[in-house]
């Protein structure tokens, strides 16, 4: 199935299910042993760069978060080609300086999810890896792309530990606590296991987070509700900021 190279694959999260203004654009349903992926793949250019989008929740958010085929979304990029990818990350803030609207490109992660098929290697005929993890993120794509937000001009977060639940409920305030007390300072649903299976499968992987809203009992009114209305409204003004820094990225 492999295409070509493919410069960037860009993984859509909530609020992201497509990614604007791709040149030569042509859709690709995909079939990998491990089932079919979220969605079709957009394959197409930005510039001379040859981009892949694929939307995680599907392209009409149909799926939830631990029904997401993780495994085969990862292994059809890396079959077409895709060597580095960024995954687009809705998140609830629990650290001071990550409220609603802001980027965060995190350099740690906890998974606290449960039962998600979370390696290549449970297939009969699939080698055993023992990959390292120490650091879940791409330091060399994680550079690239605060480089290119400050040269967009976009401000950005450098670091933070990204908490994976299993979703698909918020969490409540005691989680948070919890989650706080473990040194976790975003929270979201969908970073684990696609980070660890890009790794498996040796590709250069980032997340860029996406801060959709306070997590329980966080932020200036820590007693008020999580209002679903406020976080279409977050992502819809912060995720507008992501295809120019994704351009920038690959302008370089």
């Amino acid at each position: 199935m492999n295409t070509g190279s493919i410069d960037l694959a860009v993984i859509g999260g909530t609020g992201v299910y497509a990614f604007p203004g791709l040149e030569q654009a042509r859709r690709i349903d995909a079939s990998t042993r491990w089932g079919a992926p979220s969605s079709v793949i957009v394959l197409g250019r930005v510039g001379d760069r040859r981009v892949a989008f694929l939307a995680r929740h599907g392209e009409g958010h149909t799926l939830a978060p631990h029904r997401i085929n993780y495994r085969a979304n990862i292994d059809a990029l890396h079959a077409l080609g895709a060597r580095r990818v960024v995954g687009i990350n809705a998140v609830g803030g629990i650290r001071a300086d990550m409220g609603p609207r802001v980027l965060v490109l995190p350099d740690q992660l906890i998974d606290y999810t449960s039962g998600r098929a979370s390696s290549f290697c449970d297939a009969d005929g699939e080698p055993v890896l023992h990959v390292e993890f120490g650091e879940p993120y791409s330091a060399l794509l994680r550079r690239d792309l605060l480089a290119a937000a400050r040269r967009s001009g976009i401000a950005m977060v450098d670091g933070g530990c990204y908490a994976v639940t299993q979703g698909p409920r918020l969490e409540t305030c005691a989680e948070i606590r919890r989650l706080r007390r473990d040194g976790c300072d975003l929270v979201g649903m969908t970073g684990m296991p696609e980070a660890a299976l890009a790794r498996e499968r040796g590709m250069d992987y980032a997340s860029l987070a996406v801060v959709a809203n306070w997590a329980a009992g966080c932020g200036p009114e820590p007693d008020a509700p999580v209002s679903l209305d406020a976080i279409k409204a977050h992502l819809a003004a912060a995720t507008v900021q992501v295809p120019v820094i994704v351009r920038e990225l690959l302008a370089r």
